[in-house]
């Protein structure tokens, strides 16, 4: 029964996710601590997990299912979260290339762009509340944000910096 549940939750969540998992995170989030299957720290440590390894945002998914319900609940949680996108996404795809140019198609374009950064804003709010526990990592965080925005460093540096400041006990 919990393979099924994480293929519905994780099949309509897919169609909200324009602009990638991370636009998703803080309904991901509810629904994984509504359900009891992590707390909203633990979602944030298997975030930055799968936000390190290589590969597609989406990889946390498939370590939320993991933990939920093993290797099957991460291939269940993985087939939930890209099939119905996908589809979604290669009918739309035809629509739009049939429609290129138009009215609607350049409505569709400016609506979806604001409302992409706004979940993608949301998201990194609810990180930031779930993975601060004090003044020191909310610093941290500040710190890194600025260096993103200023510098162009790979962000496994940032991580490297994270990771070096909590294995000295500064947060």
């Amino acid at each position: 029964m919990i393979l099924l549940t994480l293929l519905w939750e994780f099949g309509w969540l897919s169609l909200m996710a324009v602009g990638g998992a991370n636009v998703v995170l803080p309904e991901l989030q509810r629904i994984v601590v509504a359900h009891g299957w992590m707390s909203a720290a633990q979602l944030a440590e298997l975030f930055a997990l799968a936000q390190a390894a290589p590969g597609p945002n989406v990889l946390v998914v498939s370590l939320v299912g993991w933990h939920v319900a093993g290797v099957g609940g991460a291939l269940v949680s993985m087939l939930g979260i890209c099939l119905p996108s996908s589809l979604l996404s290669f009918y739309v795809s035809r629509w739009w290339a049939r429609h290129r140019g138009g009215e609607l198609t350049g409505l569709l374009s400016r609506a979806l762009l604001p409302l992409t950064v706004g979940l993608i804003g949301a998201s990194a709010c609810l990180l930031l509340q779930a993975a601060n526990r004090g003044f020191a990592g909310w610093g941290l965080s500040a710190a890194v944000a600025l260096l993103a925005w200023k510098r162009n460093w790979n962000p496994l540096w940032l991580l490297l910096l994270g990771g070096v400041a909590g294995g000295l006990g500064w947060l």
